[in-house]
C-alpha cells in the first residue's frame, strides 16, 4: 500500500510525478494528452503557474507553481487526478477496453469502494519535491525535459522532438501545446495572500 505523504506548504515551486495505475500506459491508449492539458488549464484558471512538464505514456513530470489559496497542494492534485481519471475511464469505454476496464475496477480496495470509486486509473500516492534552489530547479527541468529520451522510452531522439513537453519553449523559444510560464519569471510573482 502506498504511503501517502502531505506536503506541508500551502505554496511554492514543487517537482510532482505522478503515475498511472501498475504504470499502464492508459494515457497514450485513450490519446489522453489533451485531458492532461485540460487541467494544466484548471491549474492556471485557479492563479498557478505551469513552469515545465512532460507527459508520458503512463505518468506525468510537473513543474508547477503554487500561489496560496484555501485549499491544500494534496487536495488540488487529487482533484486533478479524479477529472483526468473520469475522461480517461470515459474513452476507455469508447474504445470498448472491457478488458481493461475490468483490471482497474479489480484492483480498487474495499474501502474505496465504499467511497463510490469504481476504477484506479492512478496510483494513490504522488512524489513531490520542493524546489528551493536554482540549481535544483534546473536539475528537475532537465530531467523532465530528457525523460523521453532515456531508458526505455526512447520516444524521440532529441527532448525538442517530444511534441507533449516544455522542452522545445525552454530550449527554442517556441510555442509547445501548453502555454509555460518561464521558470524565471517566478521571482516576480507573489505565492502569498496579502493578509
Amino acid at each position: 500500500m502506498p504511503v501517502k505523504q502531505n506536503i506541508p506548504y500551502s505554496n511554492g515551486i514543487f517537482f510532482i510525478t505522478f503515475t498511472c495505475h501498475q504504470w499502464l500506459s492508459l494515457i497514450s491508449i485513450v490519446n489522453g494528452y489533451d485531458i492532461v492539458y485540460n487541467w494544466f488549464g484548471v491549474l492556471k484558471k485557479n492563479g498557478h503557474f505551469i513552469n515545465g512538464y512532460v507527459i508520458m505514456p503512463n505518468h506525468i513530470h510537473l513543474l508547477i507553481s503554487f500561489i496560496e489559496t484555501d485549499q491544500r497542494i494534496n487536495t488540488i492534485i487529487g482533484n486533478g487526478k479524479r477529472f483526468m481519471a473520469y475522461e480517461i475511464i470515459k474513452r476507455l469505454r469508447q474504445n470498448n477496453e472491457l478488458e481493461l476496464l475490468s483490471d482497474l475496477a479489480e484492483n480498487v480496495e474495499s474501502k474505496r469502494k465504499l467511497n463510490n470509486k469504481k476504477h484506479n486509473v492512478w496510483e494513490l500516492s504522488f512524489d513531490w519535491k520542493e524546489c528551493n534552489s536554482s540549481a535544483f530547479i534546473n536539475q528537475k527541468l532537465e530531467y523532465i525535459h530528457n525523460n523521453p529520451c532515456v531508458g526505455k522510452w526512447e520516444l524521440s531522439k532529441s527532448p525538442v522532438e517530444y511534441e507533449h513537453s516544455s522542452a522545445k519553449f525552454y530550449i527554442t523559444g517556441e510555442r509547445v501545446p501548453f502555454h509555460v510560464n518561464n521558470i524565471m519569471e517566478m521571482h516576480d510573482v507573489e505565492f502569498e495572500k496579502k493578509r
